[in-house]
């Protein structure tokens, strides 16, 4: 349980996994949390339990009631350290960050997790999200992989708490993360990530994000880093001008308009370059564009070893 009588409180039972909302107030000395439950989409959030508690030496104590229930379930809390237990994987950034700023995420996310056979992904048992890995990968990008991967599966649990229980159940709703290893050479790691989800809101709605690593640190490496003339007005310009050809005209006009932002990753064929900031409604007409990379000499950064790499002798 985490409990913030000024903000918002939350708890999950372990075999569920997905948190509780608790709604907060004080009743004398008393402090009084309602669970707060959604049974329907656009219904209103009805009460399911309440937790009475009071100060007690060590932490709270006091009941649990669900209503109409006969009596109440004694209650007893006691501060966590999340610090001091121990990791189930790997340690990373990422994983300390969680530990320190969401422990209630850190409870559910610190456990072992599944390498798929051939060791080219691996699988959070808890919410189901895979993610890539690189066989003979340095700890570093073990670490980097790993903590992307977490932030997807903490968004995936926060995502599907927050649906009504009727929808929680239908695989069509949540969040649905595809990743995928686009490019690996000596030096730099890329990938794209694709992300579905559908939280309960007005509509679903989907994003696209490049990766781009270096391999020996695991650091993420900006692709003005790899191409220092590639500017946003340069990434547009050429971007319409590799796009007129896959879109309508009513998306080309779409795209002159509103595609000002890129997100990019690597491959084989060059700099792969998918607008990031379209609206919701015209989001379909966010078509990736490649950029080979002999179209990019002049904007490449030739004396870097990370672009040696993608212009061989």
């Amino acid at each position: 349980m985490s409990l913030d009588p000024r903000g918002e409180s939350r708890y999950f039972y372990e075999g569920r996994s997905l948190d509780l909302f608790l709604e907060a107030r004080r009743s004398g000395n008393a402090l009084v949390l309602e669970e707060r439950v959604r049974r329907e989409l656009g219904g209103e959030a009805v009460v399911t339990g309440c937790f009475s508690l009071m100060p007690a030496p060590g932490g709270l104590k006091g009941t649990w009631q669900a209503p109409g229930a006969a009596r109440p379930q004694e209650v007893t809390l006691t501060p966590l350290d999340a610090g001091r237990l121990p990791l189930r994987l790997p340690l990373s950034p990422g994983l300390s960050a969680l530990r320190r700023d969401d422990p209630l995420a850190f409870l559910k996310l610190n456990r072992p997790w599944v390498t798929l056979p051939g060791g080219r992904a691996v699988r959070e048992p808890l919410s189901g999200v895979t993610y890539p890995r690189v066989p003979g990968a340095s700890g570093a990008l073990n670490a980097a992989l790993q903590d992307r991967q977490l932030r997807h599966a903490a968004d995936a649990l926060d995502c599907r708490a927050l649906l009504p229980e009727s929808a929680q159940k239908d695989p069509e709703n949540g969040y649905t993360l595809s990743a995928g290893l686009t490019l690996s050479n000596a030096r730099l790691i890329s990938l794209r990530e694709d992300v579905n989800y559908y939280c309960g809101g007005a509509h679903p709605d989907n994003w696209t994000e490049g990766v781009i690593l270096d391999r020996d640190t695991g650091r993420a490496v900006p692709l003005t880093a790899l191409f220092p003339k590639l500017s946003a007005a340069r990434q547009k310009t050429l971007y319409l001008s590799g796009v007129k050809t896959k879109v309508e005209a009513e998306c080309l006009d779409v795209l002159r308009e509103d595609a000002d932002e890129f997100t990019a990753h690597l491959s084989a064929a060059g700099v792969n370059l998918t607008p990031s900031d379209l609206p919701h409604v015209v989001s379909a007409c966010a078509e990736t564009v490649t950029l080979p990379y002999v179209t990019l000499r002049g904007d490449a950064n030739l004396n870097s070893p990370l672009v040696k790499t993608l212009y061989p002798k």
